[in-house]
Order: structure tokens, then C-alpha cells, then sequence
């Protein structure tokens, strides 16, 4: 599932959409020690305003952010397809439209036994229809249909009792600490699972979408105890092993200039794939070409193979997790901001035997704390 894929069911996942339809919703409260405390199908037409607001809302959400950080895909293993695993559970569910009991409590029971989410939460399922429309040769929609690509989109929803804080009571004609009791369940989800894919303009039951509302860090247990998939690195951890490579293979070569001439390749690289509807991916022979770029020696460039494999593996890294939008000098009590069009303006440089940053200001006046300055200029010191 591709961005513009993703980017179409997204956009169609509306109520003012000519071709969607939320059909039944399935609710299902899951207390603090996995119990299934209650659990209830509605007709989706039948809630009222404000509670079919609430649902389109937080199931929306459970599509949100981008792929490869908020949103990945996995591919189920062939074993999960037996009965009891994820694909056949998520896939009896879907065949059942919310209408089989049985599949219902199967899909919520592998929920609420696998998944570790240390509080009480609500699953809020629907079961969603999208009228795929025939493309031309130039991409463009046609008025033919081309079936519909019916999924279940699964929103897990944090729940926690409410601090109203201080109330002025009438009765009383005083100022109370009220106390609440009430389950307030979250309208944004923790959690998401989209089943099936929207793949090629149907429906690839094969693999399986995960969200998760904070990238660094992803619920293990769902991708994989619920899932039966093998999870692959975060955003983070993706950006982590980057720069092990970069380490490694560049050593002493590594410096200003080399880092910020990675970055900024990079950059370009994205900028070139821009109207890809895959995401640019980064593998170790277009590191070597990029690492060549930014001037590392052809001596260095001979490891990239062997380090590549053995700190990322056989998996491409994505671009757009590799690049930093602004350049951080760090060092002891000291961190230094750059932005993104000043990086030409920074050295290092080595004075009168001392390792030193130089900053080149086009313009003398600065802040220093918020407060309006200027930097004095000699003869001396430009001697110096």
C-alpha cells in the first residue's frame, strides 16, 4: 500500500464521501486486568449525530500520520492463515461484517488476551465499504466502478477517569473538589490495525496495516502477539543505525562537512522521488554512491557492504527518517543550533593549537538571551 493509496482511502473516509460507507461498528471496553467487560455491534446509521461523529473521528485518526513512521505494513507469515491466527481471525471478521458473534468475540478475545497496553482501553471496530472507481492510462478516475474494497479499521482508544478539578456548588453555596468515576474514553487511539490493504485497487488480504500515534514508540505486543508479524524498526531506530553506518565506515573522515553533506544529498534525493508514490529508500550500494558524493575516500567506500549488512540487514532504510531538518552541535555545556540554510556558514578549525567552532555572520547584530547586540570588530582582533 503506496501513499497515494493510502492518501485516497484517507480522503474518501468521510461521511460526505459519494463512495464510502461505515457500516456497523463494533465496540468493545477492556478493563485494567483484560476483561472484556462489554461488548456491542451498532448499526452505524442508527447512532445518533454527535456518537457518529465521535467514531468517524477516532477511526479516521487510526489512519493517520504517514507510512513508514506512524504507519507500517506487514505481511502476514503463511502460518498466520490457520485457524486461530491473526489473517484468519481479522479475515473471518471481515467476511462476517460485523454481523457473527462468533467471529466478533474471537477478534476482540485476541485483542484483549495479546495486546499490553496497561490500562483500560476501548476497541472501537468498523466495518467500512469503498466504491473503487476504474483509472484511464493517465490516472485519472472514471465514472465505471470496479468493486468494492470492503475493511475493518480497529481503533484502540486509552480510557482513564477524568480530573474535573474545583466546582462551585450551588446547594451547598461553597467551593468543592469534585470527583469523577467515569471511564473518559480517548477520541485519538494509542493503536490501529487497517485489514485488509488497499493494494493494485483492491483489497491484498495477505498484509495488514499497524498506527500507532507515537513512532518511537510502537506497541510491540499488537505487531507482534495480535499481529503474528515481525516488526521492523521505528523511525528512530531506522535514524539510529544510520549513523552507526555512517561511524563505521567513514572513521576519522566523518566530520562537519561529511555529515552535513549527507544530509543535504539526501534531502535531494527526496526532493527527486517527490511524485513517487513509494517511499525513497535508501539500500547500501545508493549509500555508497551518496557517501562518494560527500567526498568520503574510496578507501572507506569498500566497507559499506559489509557494514550495511551487519548493522541494518538485508531492509532498505527510508529516506525521509534519515534526514534532520536542522543541524545540533553538541558538545560539553555547549549545543549550538543551526539552521537548515546556515550549514555553509559553520567550520571547525584548529587556532594557535586549540580545536575551535567558527560561525561566518553575514550581519554583526545578534541576540544573546533575547537581548539586542552586536559584535565588535578590531584590527587586533582581526589580526588574530
Amino acid at each position: 500500500m503506496n501513499k497515494k493509496e493510502l492518501g485516497e482511502i484517507k480522503k474518501n473516509f468521510s461521511a460526505e464521501s459519494g463512495l464510502f460507507t461505515l457500516n456497523k461498528v463494533l465496540y468493545a471496553f477492556i478493563d485494567g486486568e483484560k476483561n472484556i467487560a462489554c461488548s456491542e455491534v451498532k448499526s452505524y446509521v442508527l447512532m445518533d449525530e454527535d456518537e457518529c461523529s465521535v467514531v468517524m473521528e477516532t477511526l479516521k485518526k487510526a489512519l493517520g500520520g504517514s507510512l513508514g513512521k506512524n504507519l507500517t505494513e506487514y505481511a502476514f507469515p503463511n502460518e498466520s492463515y490457520e485457524e486461530g491466527g491473526a489473517q484468519y481471525t481479522l479475515y473471518k471478521a471481515l467476511k462476517g461484517k460485523l454481523d457473527d458473534e462468533d467471529a466478533n468475540s474471537e477478534l476482540i478475545s485476541r485483542i484483549s488476551e495479546n495486546a499490553a497496553i496497561g490500562t483500560a482501553y476501548t476497541v472501537i471496530v468498523g466495518y467500512c465499504s469503498y466504491t473503487v472507481l476504474k483509472k484511464d492510462k493517465n490516472d485519472d478516475k472514471l465514472d465505471d466502478e470496479d468493486g468494492d474494497f470492503n475493511f475493518l479499521v480497529t481503533a484502540l482508544c486509552p480510557a482513564n477517569t477524568g480530573d474535573d478539578g474545583l466546582f462551585y456548588d450551588r446547594e451547598r453555596e461553597g467551593i468543592y473538589k469534585k470527583a469523577n468515576t467515569e471511564m473518559i474514553i480517548s477520541r485519538a487511539p494509542q493503536d490501529g490495525i487497517l485489514f485488509p490493504v488497499f493494494s493494485d485497487r483492491s483489497a491484498d488480504v495477505n498484509s495488514v496495516m499497524y498506527y500507532t500515534r507515537s513512532p518511537k514508540k510502537p506497541n510491540l505486543s499488537i505487531v507482534e502477539d495480535v499481529l503474528d508479524c515481525t516488526f521492523s524498526y521505528t523511525a528512530e531506530g531506522e535514524k539510529e543505525r544510520f549513523r552507526a553506518v555512517l561511524t563505521n565506515v567513514c572513521g576519522d573522515e566523518l566530520d562537519y562537512t561529511v555529515i552535513t553533506q549527507v544530509n543535504d544529498i539526501i534531502e535531494d534525493v527526496i526532493a527527486q522521488n517527490k511524485n513517487e508514490t513509494e517511499p525513497t529508500l535508501i539500500d547500501s550500494p545508493r549509500l555508497k554512491n551518496i557517501l562518494a558524493d560527500a567526498g568520503v575516500s574510496d578507501d572507506k567506500l569498500t566497507a559499506v557492504d559489509d557494514v550495511y549488512a551487519r548493522i541494518v540487514g538485508e531492509f532498505p532504510l527510508k529516506a525521509s527518517n534519515l534526514v534532520e531538518t536542522k543541524t545540533v552541535l553538541s558538545a560539553e555545556a555547549i549545543t549550538v543550533n543551526i539552521g537548515k540554510d546556515a550549514v555553509d556558514k559553520v567550520r571547525t578549525s584548529v587556532i594557535q593549537g586549540r580545536k575551535c567552532l567558527i560561525i561566518d555572520l553575514d550581519d554583526p547584530n545578534l541576540k544573546i538571551n533575547g537581548i539586542d547586540t552586536t559584535v565588535e570588530t578590531s584590527e587586533a582582533n582581526d589580526a588574530e
